[in-house]
C-alpha cells in the first residue's frame, strides 16, 4: 500500500492516488453533512518565514472539496506528481450551511515520499 493515515498524519507515495475516508465529529457524535455545508482539505508547505508566517505559500498547494454524499478524500496522481518530497501541512474545515466554520483537523503532516521509478 502507497499510503497510510495514524493520528491524522497522512504518508502517501508521490504521484499515487490517495482515496480516505473523512468522518465529522461533532459534539462527540459522527455528524453526517447536509445540503449547503461545504467540506474542504487544503494543503500547505510549513516554512517559518523572516516575516513570521507560517508557510511559504499564499494559497494552498493543493485545495479539494469534499463530497459531502460520501465525505471521501480523493487526490489523483497529477495532484502530487508535481510536488517535492517531504513534510506537508494540512486541515480540512467544514462550512456548514449558516456559515460558520469548523477547522475539525488542524495543521496535520502529510508526508510525500519518493518513488522509486
Amino acid at each position: 500500500m502507497s499510503s497510510s493515515i495514524r493520528k491524522n498524519k497522512i504518508t502517501l507515495t508521490r504521484g499515487d492516488t490517495l482515496r480516505v475516508k473523512v468522518n465529522i465529529i461533532k459534539n462527540g457524535e459522527l455528524y453526517i453533512p447536509v445540503d449547503g455545508d461545504r467540506v474542504r482539505f487544503a494543503l500547505k508547505h510549513p516554512e517559518l518565514l523572516p516575516d513570521g508566517s507560517d508557510y511559504k505559500d499564499p494559497e494552498p498547494i493543493i485545495e479539494k472539496d469534499i463530497p459531502i454524499t460520501n465525505m471521501v478524500l480523493e487526490l489523483q496522481p497529477t495532484d502530487t506528481k508535481p510536488l517535492a518530497f517531504g513534510t506537508y501541512e494540512y486541515d480540512v474545515e467544514i462550512t456548514f450551511k449558516d456559515g460558520t466554520v469548523d477547522t475539525f483537523i488542524t495543521a496535520a503532516p502529510f508526508v510525500l515520499s519518493k518513488e522509486v521509478h
